[in-house]
Order: C-alpha cells, then sequence, then structure tokens
C-alpha cells in the first residue's frame, strides 16, 4: 500500500514509535520481521527507522486534545492524527494491516472537547487494508493530466518499477496534446510497470506474468510488439537510444507499444527480465515511417 500510495504522490505517514511496537504478543518488531523475506525486510526497517515520512514531525493535534474511536482513546495515535487533520480540512486516510484490531472501514473517530465548552466533532475515516482497492481509488482521484509535460511528471511517479530515459518524453514537445492519447500511453506503461514486477524470487513469471504477456505482448492485436526485420534494417540508427545506465553506450529498442491515434510509439528495453531495469527510451510520433 505504502509503494502504491508513492506511485500517486502520496505519502503512508508512520509512527516513529512503530518500531518498537510489538506485531505479536511478546514479539517485538524486530524479532517479527526476521520471518520476512531480505528485501522486505530491509525495506520495512528503514521506513521505520529513517525513512519515514513520521506523522509525529508534522503532528497537528496536541497531547491534550482527545479523540476516542468506538471509546477507545486515539490521542498520541495515527487514528487521532488523521481525524484530527480532516476535522481542520486536511482529508487524509489510514492503511491498516489485516488481521488486526482495525480491520473494519469506515473509521468514527470523536473530538471531545467538552472542557472547551464546544460541540463534540465527528469525522469519519476510509481505512485502507488491501493494496488493490486502494490504488482504484487513487487512480479515480488522480491529478487530470493537461500537457505533456503532466504525463511526463505523472509517470515518473506512478511507475516506479521503471526506469525513464531523462529525454524519453521530449520528442512530444511538437505534438499536439490529446487526452486520450495520453491516457492510452499511461495504460501501456502501467502494463510494463506491472510486467516488470510479476517474478517470482527465482526470477520465474508469476501466473499473472505470463497472463499479461500472452494478454498483450503475443498475437496480431498485441498492444506491444516487436519492429519488422525490414525495419530493424532500414530504420536501425533511429531505434538506437542512449542506455541510461551507461553514458557513451546505447541500447537498440524495437520493442514498442502502440498509440494509434496520434500513431504514438513507446520504445523500451527487451527482454523484461526479473532483477533487471526496464528502460522506457522514446515516446512520440511513429519512427519507422517511410
Amino acid at each position: 500500500m505504502r509503494n502504491v500510495a508513492r506511485r500517486f504522490g502520496r505519502d503512508v505517514l508512520c509512527s516513529r514509535a512503530l518500531a518498537n511496537a510489538e506485531p505479536m504478543p511478546d514479539t517485538p518488531m524486530q524479532q517479527a520481521v526476521q520471518q520476512l523475506k531480505l528485501d522486505e525486510r530491509r525495506a520495512l526497517i528503514v521506513w521505520l527507522t529513517r525513512g519515514g515520512p513520521f506523522w509525529n514531525e508534522l503532528r497537528q493535534h496536541g497531547v491534550d486534545d482527545w479523540l476516542e474511536c468506538r471509546g477507545e482513546l486515539v490521542t498520541d495515535s495515527a487514528v487521532g492524527e488523521a481525524a484530527f487533520r480532516t476535522l481542520h480540512g486536511i482529508h487524509c486516510g489510514l492503511a491498516s494491516v489485516t488481521p488486526s484490531e482495525w480491520d473494519y472501514s469506515p473509521l468514527e473517530v470523536v473530538w471531545c472537547r467538552d472542557d472547551e465548552g464546544l460541540a463534540d466533532q465527528n469525522a469519519s475515516l476510509v481505512n485502507w487494508r488491501d493494496a488493490a482497492e486502494l490504488e482504484e481509488k487513487l487512480q479515480d482521484t488522480a491529478l487530470p493530466i493537461r500537457s505533456w509535460v503532466d504525463l511526463q511528471s505523472v509517470s515518473a511517479m506512478r511507475f516506479r518499477n521503471l526506469t525513464f530515459s531523462i529525454d524519453c518524453f521530449d520528442p512530444l514537445a511538437g505534438v499536439p496534446f490529446a487526452k486520450s492519447a495520453a491516457n492510452r500511453i499511461l495504460v501501456l506503461l502501467d502494463i510494463l510497470d506491472r510486467f516488470a514486477r510479476a517474478f517470482d524470487a527465482d526470477g520465474n513469471r508469476t501466473p499473472e506474468g505470463n497472463q499479461l504477456y500472452q494478454a498483450h505482448f503475443t498475437g496480431d492485436n498485441a498492444l506491444f510488439s516487436d519492429s519488422s526485420d525490414s525495419e530493424k534494417r532500414n530504420f536501425r540508427n533511429d531505434l538506437k537510444f542512449p542506455n541510461p545506465a551507461s553514458p557513451g553506450s546505447s541500447l537498440f529498442c524495437t520493442w514498442h507499444g502502440k498509440e494509434r491515434r496520434l500513431t504514438l510509439r513507446l520504445h523500451f528495453s527487451w527482454p523484461i527480465r526479473a532483477y533487471e531495469p526496464v528502460y522506457i527510451v522514446y515516446a512520440g510520433p511513429k519512427l519507422t515511417k517511410r
């Protein structure tokens, strides 16, 4: 869920105290995370101890603010902080793991202000427990794309499993912007992003990876295909792109995704394998026009 949120330019804030919590009875966090895979363990520890961001450092509610949920005091917690922010015009939600005591949504939080002589206020917080549902919601509420520059910014932010060449969107500068074309490029990038992470620990394609390959990379109507042999010969120089990882060298990227309305193409490195970068090197008009 944290990775999904970051792709849409949002952060999941945790508490600095979370690193010292007990996920299970008599089991400190440091011991619990040993059950995770090495890369997952490292990512979680860095997030909880150094990476953040931590809501404590951007805290809005005070220690004297009385906030409760289902009769339980939630002051000094993420639930209380999210409610306080929402009540002050800073809309936010919650992300929870399952199973837990917070496996329900929405969370109804009351800001009790009896001592101040003011009426209580109620906040209803959406509590996300599933990454796919969170992603669907963020897609619906994503900022509109009104230019190719917007497309570039959103793509770099959203598709963290892809590596974009610094100038890959430059060829779009002379093309009149079309929202439908931009949306199709986002669809292509989303498929590549999902395909890039569809590998298991042994480097083999997952069932989702096989499904993506069959649906979008094979057949006459595939969204992605290789250039023909004649195109590779006649447009060899046009299909060479600077290698983002090795200045002075080039990549021969003949595989591409298709956008039909403006005849745009999205060229990328191939084959896509586990633990190897997927380079997006070109987004622009078709390069192999005769």
